[in-house]
């Protein structure tokens, strides 16, 4: 990766729908340098996907939550089999410490979030964090050229 790259990633996490003609007015590149790079940034995995950052209040999940599970009582397998399928689970992160997992979940009620709960108590000791704010929701990577 160059300065360009860089650059390129840099517009992309402000505004993935940017066009490649807008990509290629703002880095001076043209558009078949730009589609270049971009295929060549996702070919090589630096670029996952293109996707939208949805509200979650805005679409009735109004709560969110971080749920840890410790003690494990069943095998990593089993509990990423069931985290899987489960559609309030948002995240889930296989962790060192004292957690075997931490989840981030959003449901849209209490009484989703009890049931939520009570699915995941067969595998482990739980703790469980409400959302109250999230004074920094996501953050661009800074990119470092060696």
């Amino acid at each position: 990766m160059d300065i360009i790259d860089v650059k390129l990633l840099e517009l992309l996490q402000r505004n993935s729908r940017m066009t490649v003609s807008e990509l290629s007015k703002r880095l001076a590149l043209s558009r078949p340098s730009v589609s270049e790079r971009l295929h060549r940034l996702q070919h090589n995995g630096i670029i996952e996907e293109f996707s939208a950052r949805i509200s979650l209040s805005k679409v009735g999940l109004d709560i969110q939550l971080f749920i840890q599970i410790g003690d494990l009582k069943k095998s990593p397998a089993e509990i990423e089999k069931f985290i899987e399928k489960e559609e309030g689970i948002i995240e889930a992160h296989r962790v060192t410490g004292t957690s075997g997992y931490i989840l981030k979940a959003a449901v849209p009620d209490m009484a989703k979030m009890r049931m939520l709960i009570d699915r995941l108590m067969p595998f482990g000791t739980l703790t469980t964090s409400v959302i109250l704010a999230s004074p920094i929701p996501h953050r661009h990577v800074k990119i470092e050229v060696e």
